[in-house]
């Protein structure tokens, strides 16, 4: 599913993935359980005080391999319907 709303351009990673959030764009973050504790603390804090839902999901290969990138620690989801059907597949 990752793979499809990268390829429509639905996603977003690195210093975008933070700037993101803070403007609102994205609907759900998914980031790798293996990320630094740093990265993850700076990550889920800005989910929290933008209310945006995540869940740590993961490791780094698994999400880099499923959006085709190389050392993807975390990714945002911008569209609703994507988001939507993530969540479900979790089980969120």
């Amino acid at each position: 599913m990752l793979g499809l709303a990268n390829a429509a351009r639905a996603l977003v990673n690195g210093e975008t993935l933070i700037k993101s959030i803070s403007a609102n764009k994205v609907e759900l973050v998914l980031i790798a359980n293996d990320a630094s504790d740093n990265t993850k603390k700076k990550i889920t804090d800005k989910c929290q005080f933008y209310h945006v839902d995540y869940f740590i999901v993961d490791d780094i290969e698994t999400i880099s391999k499923a959006i085709g990138k190389h050392n993807r620690v975390a990714v945002g989801i911008t569209n609703q319907g994507f988001a939507k059907k993530i969540k479900e597949m979790i089980g969120g």
